[in-house]
């Protein structure tokens, strides 16, 4: 999940991926020291850092001391939501990003981020309504489209996810997680050799990518050709090992059923 980037230095100035939202002056809104916003800039940056590390209680604690001294600030309760989501507290994490989206109404972070706790809960329509909203606020957003794929496919609108997979890559190429989803449920949706073919292209492009090569993994398994899947596999579980527990792979990084059976065939047989 990507950090909603800003300086407390650029006052009501907000960035997300380098272009800033503007919010409207409130002449209610405290004037901060320069000292005050500088401070805030360093436990921003200690929060990020934290996260990057995941140490996600640290930074969520971060993240707390800046709302107390900036409640006003959009961008600090959306990115509590963030670490929250990161530890599986999606009603805390869903109330902070109801903060956010109230302060500023029209940036799209806080939907896409609100989304993602949403899917975590199961409630995917109510996702995909998010990801649409982001849609409208931000039309090439690709990791809105990605996302909302995620969310289709969890209704199992398979074609709906594919086209939006498609969409994600299309907006950006080198979006690797959205080429895999894309992949993955073209094998769900019974277009094995396509399927294949997009996975290999992804691994030649990135190699050290675990989650293609557990599936190419799987999926060269079910073909016959194991002696090619197990190289993808020790690939895989050098690389995350995370792959071996098919719980994981199931509710967590949420592979399509087909995927799913696929691997856990592979994981009973070798």
């Amino acid at each position: 999940m990507r950090p909603w980037l800003w300086s407390l230095l650029c006052a009501l100035l907000f960035f997300w991926n380098g272009s800033a939202i503007a919010l409207a002056a409130e002449p209610q809104l405290p004037v901060y020291t320069e000292e005050q916003l500088q401070q805030g800039e360093v436990l921003a940056k200690r929060a990020i850092a934290a996260s990057d590390k995941g140490d996600f209680v640290a930074a969520e604690a971060d993240w707390t001391q800046l709302i107390e001294q900036f409640p006003e600030n959009p961008a600090v309760w959306s990115n509590r939501g963030n670490v929250r989501v990161s530890q599986n507290h999606l009603d805390d994490a869903i109330a902070d990003f109801d903060q956010a989206i109230q302060l500023a109404p029209l940036a799209p972070e806080p939907y896409l981020n609100r989304g993602t706790a949403y899917e975590g809960q199961g409630r995917y329509e109510t996702a995909i309504a998010d990801y649409n909203k982001v849609l409208q606020l931000s039309p090439d957003e690709a990791a809105a489209y990605n996302n909302r794929g995620n969310a289709e496919a969890g209704l199992g609108e398979w074609d709906s996810a594919i086209a939006d997979y498609q969409k994600a890559t299309e907006l950006e190429p080198s979006f690797a997680f959205a080429r895999a989803n894309y992949a993955l449920a073209l094998y769900q949706n019974g277009r094995q050799a396509e399927a294949l073919q997009a996975l290999r292209n992804i691994a030649r492009k990135y190699p050290m990518f675990p989650d293609v090569r557990a599936a190419l993994a799987a999926v060269l398994w079910e073909r016959g050709q194991q002696g090619e899947a197990e190289s993808n596999w020790v690939a895989a579980v050098g690389l995350d090992n995370r792959y071996q527990n098919i719980q994981w792979v199931e509710e967590i990084r949420r592979w399509p059923p087909v995927m799913v059976a696929a691997l856990d065939k592979f994981l009973q047989l070798e």
